[in-house]
């Protein structure tokens, strides 16, 4: 019985594929409701999407990621602060974009250390080393230097993202497919809040801490610090802060921020436990969060 539920599972999702390829074939190009409906479909039933021919603008991306996110919010529940992609320079150039993509991060999305999930929690499902900040106040919509934003931050949190690539493998990736999918947001687990005191001691933590991904024997996956998030985290806040501005929109205190890549993806599979040991980050030592999958 366990092997027929499997096979009839496996059969149900290739139906649901076929019928998302075909409609978003029609979507393509087409209206931005219509994709969005597409994709977070896709998405609420962890099918990896290959939408043929997708073309989506800049302009366009932005009117699918907010209907995009008023789907998935049925299930994930009310927004909590916001996440930046792309913000490695790196990544930038592989895009052919200048400057950091941008999600919004639901209350359900978030887990405490410890979580255990399904290996089959997306589409396309990963990890990866980030770093959470924490808004302290309403000030830092005024702050016109990383110092005055460090001001209004009152806590940063070690956080594996667990986000979801969404598209299918062998499908070329465009930076507005990645805001269409609200960057790929899907679960992160978050560690204890380190709180946060102004000035160039934590100006230093922020650019230098370092951060590996672990598996349970201790062996290093991937790795990364703080200065690959353009340089220096608190540019990261900023550019949130902006990309929110232009929109009218502006950070509350209480948002919490994701900041971007700050390791390698590493796929998820049955089994594994991550641990991510941030160093350099607290003055009180190392400082850890675990995740584990089943099936």
């Amino acid at each position: 019985m366990k092997g027929g539920g499997r096979e009839m599972r496996a059969l149900t999702r290739l139906a649901l594929t076929a019928l998302l390829l075909l409609i978003c074939g029609n979507a393509s190009g087409g209206d931005p409701s219509a994709v969005a409906r597409t994709l977070s479909a896709g998405y609420l039933e962890r099918v990896p999407q290959a939408p043929a021919g997708l073309r989506i603008s800049g302009e366009e991306a932005a009117l699918v990621q907010e209907r995009f996110v008023r789907e998935i919010a049925r299930e994930f529940g009310r927004t909590v602060g916001y996440k930046a992609g792309l913000t490695n320079p790196s990544a930038q150039r592989r895009f052919g974009v200048d400057q950091p993509v941008r999600g919004v991060l639901l209350e359900g999305m978030l887990l405490e250390s410890g979580a255990v999930l399904s290996a089959r929690f997306g589409a396309r499902p990963m990890a990866e080393g980030d770093l959470v900040v924490r808004v302290g106040c309403d000030g830092i919509n005024d702050a016109s230097t990383a110092d005055e934003a460090l001001a209004c931050i009152d806590a940063v949190i070690p956080f594996i993202e667990l986000p979801d690539l969404v598209f299918s493998r062998g499908v070329k990736l465009t930076a507005p497919m990645i805001v269409a999918v609200n960057v790929g947001a899907r679960y992160g687990v978050l560690g204890e809040p380190v709180p946060l005191v102004p000035g160039e001691d934590w100006r230093r933590r922020l650019r230098d801490f370092t951060v590996e991904l672990l598996d349970p024997d201790g062996r290093k996956l991937t790795e990364g610090r703080g200065s690959d998030l353009m340089g220096d985290p608190l540019k990261v806040v900023l550019w949130i802060r902006d990309s929110l501005r232009a929109e009218g929109k502006s950070l509350r205190s209480g948002d919490l921020l994701s900041l971007g890549s700050i390791t390698g993806l590493i796929p998820i599979r049955e089994g594994m436990v991550l641990r991510a040991v941030y160093k350099g980050l607290s003055p009180d030592g190392p400082v850890e969060v675990r995740v584990g999958f089943t099936e």
